[in-house]
């Protein structure tokens, strides 16, 4: 069980990129058999990363960046691919958080001894006497799931820099049209170059939008439920706690 989440992730999670994501296969299962060992959320991430250098490796050999840069001269496409390596950076350095505190409750479970993590705190503060285990649950929620919102955010940011390269590609393509006047058949193959130019820029910035806002979505899925899985984890261990306490309380006068 986790904290609900927040309106302005609602909003965000029904960005195209991220609603396509989600309807892909176990992009919503619990975490994977390989994601529950020491590690292995970022592990997944590494291999998630290094095919993606491999096919961006496969994309500069044969010339489509150099092609890509010289045919947006709005640089767009270069933010949305600088802005994408920067997220993904930071979702694998969260993935190697999230692992940590993975194993930290794995140890509490297993051994009892549950300091300096997350979890630790969570099971430490529930057994407190009069503890209020509904708001020590939304402070863990918090430290689960809470510095993915801005993530998110910048993942619908790819989406509209996409959607701005779209319209200004059009805008391009309107201007161009609009400045001509006559149609002279001699000029025709400089007259399809200038309005291409315009066509060209919308579609690759929407392109270029669409695929990093669904990649990055498809690292964010996964972290978030990993986290849900963490907090659900810990919920049920402190449950059980109190029910190994009651069990050994008398029940008699």
């Amino acid at each position: 069980m986790s904290s609900p989440p927040s309106p302005q992730a609602n909003a965000t999670h029904r960005m195209f990129g991220a609603l396509l994501v989600r309807h892909l296969p176990g992009s919503r299962h619990a975490p994977l058999s390989i994601e529950r060992a020491d590690q292995g959320l970022f592990l997944l991430w590494l291999a998630f990363m290094g095919l993606l250098a491999f096919a961006a490796l496969l994309l500069w050999q044969a010339g489509a960046w150099h092609r890509l840069i010289e045919a947006d001269p709005t640089r767009l496409t270069v933010v949305i691919v600088l802005m994408f390596i920067g997220c993904s950076g930071w979702a694998g350095q969260r993935a190697w958080v999230l692992g940590r505190q993975r194993t930290a409750l794995d140890l509490a479970q297993h051994t009892g001894q549950h300091a300096g993590s997350w979890s630790g705190e969570f099971l430490h503060g529930t057994a407190q006497p009069g503890a209020d285990r509904a708001s020590w649950l939304l402070v863990l929620g918090e430290r689960a799931h809470g510095a993915h919102e801005m993530a998110w955010w910048l993942n619908g940011i790819q989406l509209k820099l996409g959607l701005l390269g779209k319209v200004i590609g059009f805008s391009i393509l309107a201007l161009n049209l609009g400045q001509l006047e006559s149609f002279d058949p001699s000029q025709s193959a400089q007259l399809l170059k200038s309005l291409t130019g315009g066509l060209g820029i919308a579609l690759l910035t929407t392109v270029t939008g669409l695929t990093g806002n669904i990649l990055l979505g498809l690292q964010l899925m996964r972290l978030d439920r990993f986290a849900d899985a963490l907090v659900a984890d810990a919920l049920a261990l402190s449950l059980a706690s109190d029910g190994a306490s009651d069990g050994h309380r008398p029940t008699g006068p």
